[in-house]
């Protein structure tokens, strides 16, 4: 695990680690320019049948990268299972931070869960998870689905997702952590909300790396504490 030192103190973001779950796979949100001038050597390399497609799919990850880094995302993350049909589906997972402009971000969260006890008919409920106080917010949404617009229409063709979030800080933390879940496969909600849910139980704002007090075992041999991810990578 290792955190990026490269911004001053007072504009990094907060340090806090979770698990990632079974079946994620980590996009490279940051990924350096020798790599992307590679992908574009390459690209270029192909045959012309091949070329426009190889570039619709460059300029479409450059596109996302973009979006997600200026929505203060730390890690996006896509997963793949197999489903009761032997399919397989697929979900996306993000990690952000929410600056509340000032306010305590405990007192915001505090806040929010309470309005969340009050609306559990429009799928909000408080959590109570091992780093504090959170909520979590649960919705069905349309929205523009994968694919070309079906013949002889300019409307880009539409789909339904099951959308789950988790906001939690921890103290001394001025920003709100986000952890988001979505997928198109809107029948297996129960499952992914668990998923969710199992990822906000494993966030800690302690650093896991360090020695608990009055132990001298290594924590890198635990195997727990091993698999914990940094929202630094």
């Amino acid at each position: 695990m290792t955190e990026l030192m490269t911004e001053p103190v007072s504009e990094r973001e907060p340090a806090f680690w979770y698990l990632i779950p079974h079946g994620y796979m980590q996009l490279d949100l940051n990924p350096p320019v020798e790599r992307i001038e590679a992908l574009a050597r390459q690209i270029l390399s192909l045959p012309d049948e091949m070329r426009d497609r190889a570039e619709e799919v460059l300029r479409f990850y450059a596109g996302v990268v973009t979006s997600l880094n200026a929505h203060r995302v730390q890690a996006c993350m896509v997963g793949s299972h197999p489903d009761d049909t032997g399919g397989i589906v697929f979900s996306v997972l993000t990690v952000s931070t929410v600056p509340t402009s000032g306010a305590n971000a405990k007192l915001v969260i505090a806040s929010l869960a309470g309005a969340a006890a009050d609306n559990r008919d429009e799928g909000m409920r408080p959590l109570e998870l091992p780093c504090g106080t959170g909520f979590l917010v649960e919705k069905k949404l349309r929205t523009t689905a994968p694919g070309r617009p079906p013949e002889g229409s300019d409307t880009p063709p539409q789909g339904e997702v099951w959308q789950g979030t988790v906001a939690v800080t921890g103290t001394g933390t001025p920003d709100i952590i986000m952890i988001q879940l979505v997928t198109a496969s809107v029948e297996l909600a129960d499952d992914y909300r668990n998923i969710l849910l199992g990822v906000a139980h494993t966030v800690t704002f302690t650093d896991p790396s360090l020695p608990e007090e009055g132990s001298s075992t290594d924590p890198e041999q635990w195997s727990a504490t091993a698999s914990v991810r940094s929202d630094f990578g």
